[in-house]
């Protein structure tokens, strides 16, 4: 059997490494992008809208957990490192794997349509009509801005972290009485840069639950290289000796400001930085809790105070959209969408999803150990069980990464790399081998 013409919506992190992957595997494939460049999110600037990149933006995974198995990271290139350079490395892995002879750039999927019998018809961004038998949805979901709905009105100027850029774009962030809601990284990050007292600003910070912030380093090396979680122990057992051991490393966060979180540790996905709390020790930020209200420039707090603003950042993350797909027919409500191994959508066999995990601590591994599972099935060397042993994994799953977790849309992805690796290879890939030669056989 010849194996499927696949089509890869997407050229970004997840788009690049189903390329390579079915390069690897003899699959032919087409990747559709709607920018002129790779890169996706990684690519500064980028003008098709979806990069939420700032200008001052380091990745918050230390190089060698984040490099992907048979392209590692440059030596060079700090432990973290910035945006240009996570750009630069994707130009050079599509470069040595040949990857941009099969995209065609500023031609994005317009529309996708399941025909009746299987394959899709998509529409794509130069009027054309094209028909393949396989989708791969890899447009990421870090581009589609998700704002509060807070009650009433605000009167001063309201952006998405998705819009930040640096201290002059999109407006002059000087001398301003500046809200950020929210505490996820992009929030901290952004929190830090305005709150330079060179900018004679007065920052805000805005947390509905409470983070707890982590290092990027222990013992003078990046944080994320110290650990790494066992399959061979129960992941309720790990999280609860990380817990045990998180006021040790960086202590609890009233100490430097911040509300006592209203969850454990792990209990959501924790803050990485290292110049929040000092920013917030030393008075140059100030922490409040949930909005209540707005009221022209003033923003009431749920401690009852109320304080007046010029500018609002909501850094409240991104809801996942697939824009080419009638709402009808596929979507994620509140980001979440039932997918096995986070791939493949039950009783849909000609479509797969990749990149669409909130994976600790790395991403790019992670996609890598997803695009080999996609590229065993388009081969006929991996076969999918049933629809219904699928919907019993997809809630075991959600079972095991995400029930002790605060229920927020941030993480309905939430997966663990360690274990989902560990798995995929010495689980998953050999029993849908298996499945494979037991189809065959009959």
């Amino acid at each position: 059997m010849s194996a499927p013409r696949t089509a890869i919506i997407g050229a970004g992190i997840s788009g690049l490494t189903t390329a390579k992957m079915l390069a690897d595997y003899a699959v032919p494939f087409t990747v559709f992008e709607s920018s002129d460049r790779i890169g996706g999110n990684w690519a500064f600037g980028n003008p098709n809208g979806h990069s939420s990149a700032y200008r001052s933006l380091h990745i918050d995974t230390s190089k060698n957990r984040l490099s992907f198995r048979d392209y590692p990271m440059p030596e060079h290139f700090p432990d973290f490192p910035h945006h240009s350079q996570i750009k630069e490395y994707l130009e050079g892995y599509a470069d040595a794997f040949d990857l941009k002879s099969h995209i065609e750039f500023e031609n994005g999927v317009v529309h996708a349509e399941r025909r009746p019998d299987g394959g899709w018809l998509l529409d794509l961004q130069d009027g054309s009509r094209r028909e393949f038998d396989f989708l791969v949805v890899a447009n990421g979901h870090h581009w589609d801005p998700r704002h509060p709905d807070f009650e009433g009105e605000f009167t001063g100027t309201t952006i998405h972290s998705h819009d930040y850029i640096d201290p002059r774009t999109p407006l002059d962030f000087t001398g301003k009485r500046i809200l950020i809601v929210g505490i996820g990284n992009s929030a901290a990050d952004i929190a830090v840069e305005l709150s330079s007292k060179a900018l004679e600003n007065e920052v805000v910070l805005s947390t509905r639950s409470g983070a707890w912030v982590v290092p990027k380093y222990l013992a003078g090396r990046p944080a994320d290289e110290l650990y790494a979680t066992s399959p061979y122990l129960p992941l309720k057992w790990q999280r609860k000796m990380a817990q045990l051991g998180q006021p040790l490393i960086s202590g609890r966060p009233e100490r430097y400001g911040l509300p006592t979180p209203n969850h454990l540790f792990f209990e959501a996905h924790p803050t990485q930085s290292v110049e929040l709390p000092l920013r917030l020790g030393s008075g140059d930020v100030t922490a409040k809790p949930n909005v209540s209200r707005l009221d022209g420039d003033t923003v009431h707090f749920e401690d009852g105070t109320s304080q007046e603003f010029d500018v609002i950042v909501n850094a409240t993350g991104y809801n996942i959209t697939f824009p080419f797909f009638d709402p009808a027919f596929i979507s994620a409500p509140d980001n979440h969408i039932r997918l096995y191994k986070r791939i493949f959508l039950p009783g849909m066999d000609d479509l797969a999803f990749v990149g669409f995990a909130q994976s600790t601590p790395t991403l790019f591994p992670f996609v890598e150990a997803q695009t080999r599972i996609v590229a065993a099935y388009l081969t006929g060397d991996y076969a999918l069980p049933s629809a219904a042993e699928m919907e019993e994994t997809i809630t075991a799953d959600e079972q095991r990464y995400t029930a002790h977790m605060v229920q927020r849309p941030r993480h309905t992805q939430q997966v663990d790399y360690f274990i989902y690796e560990h798995e995929a290879r010495t689980k998953e890939l050999p029993r849908g081998h298996a499945r494979a030669l037991a189809g065959r056989a009959r």
